[in-house]
């Protein structure tokens, strides 16, 4: 059998904006290092995401130095933001789904620059390490998460997609999925099921499958909607009335993740 191995690490610094592919990552009990520790609020404090605004796809982000940087795929136009973030602003209550936590507007520049991109009136905001979010009890007890939807870590085996893509009349990338960590070998859907491994010396467990929504049909290139992979995943991936893909972790190390670590299941 072929062994199993991490092919890619992704992050997401700014909740629905484009990902960043790393070779290595700090594990952290929220999730990778910079992973989701930034969002974009409304005028009410409630999150901005691809499912309502598409158009956040075209907003791609890369870290260069001690910034984070972040272009409109369309009209190149740009802006920076630093990686640490001096928290001078009041904090401020804003809500993620059911969660209602404090964070802190970056500055009124960069709200300024999102707003006009996005044409909507927003904020970005940045959630510091130390303030709580808790994961859902009813799947761990005391770990936290960042501005992820729901869990720090998701898991994808490309025999996955590959099984999806066999079944699609056009293919899709993994892009759709925004996984952390993207590996190879074993059979499609098998992450479903694993409860304890290691990816290198950091172990990791398994929650929950992800169950997934509308954010998988925006192209991630273009922006555009349509009704795939979604309906061809509800076909033979759906119970509960939720279609899954993908697989929800926590950290029990902190350490770091390399491309090409050997995954080992124990459970």
């Amino acid at each position: 059998m072929q062994a199993l191995r991490l092919t890619e690490i992704w992050i997401y610094p700014i909740k629905s904006l484009g990902g960043i592919r790393l070779k290595q990552a700090n594990v952290f009990e929220k999730g990778l290092q910079f992973d989701r520790r930034w969002m974009l609020v409304d005028e009410t404090g409630k999150f901005l995401t691809q499912r309502v605004h598409p158009t956040m796809a075209l907003l791609k982000v890369s870290i260069v130095g001690d910034a984070l940087i972040i272009t409109h795929a369309q009209t190149q136009q740009s802006h920076s933001i630093p990686l640490q973030v001096q928290q001078v602003q009041q904090s401020q209550p804003v809500t993620i789904w059911d969660d209602t936590v404090l964070a802190y507007e970056v500055n009124l520049e960069s709200s300024q620059w999102f707003t006009e991109q996005l044409g909507i009136n927003c904020k970005l905001v940045y959630f510091p390490e130390e303030n709580d979010r808790a994961v859902d009890p009813r799947y761990a007890t005391t770990e936290h998460v960042s501005l992820a939807d729901g869990y720090p870590f998701l898991i994808i085996g490309q025999a996955s997609l590959d099984d999806l893509n066999s079944r699609l009349e056009k293919k899709v990338p993994m892009n759709r999925f925004r996984p952390n960590f993207v590996f190879n070998g074993g059979t499609a859907f098998e992450e479903d099921h694993w409860k304890e491994f290691s990816i290198g010396t950091n172990r990791f467990v398994g929650v929950k499958p992800c169950s997934r929504c509308v954010l998988i049909t925006v192209d991630q290139d273009t922006a555009q909607k349509s009704e795939e992979p979604l309906r061809t995943l509800s076909i033979y991936r759906k119970r509960d009335n939720k279609i899954y893909f993908g697989q929800n972790l926590l950290a029990i190390d902190h350490s770091v993740v390399r491309e090409g670590d050997l995954i080992t299941l124990y459970a």
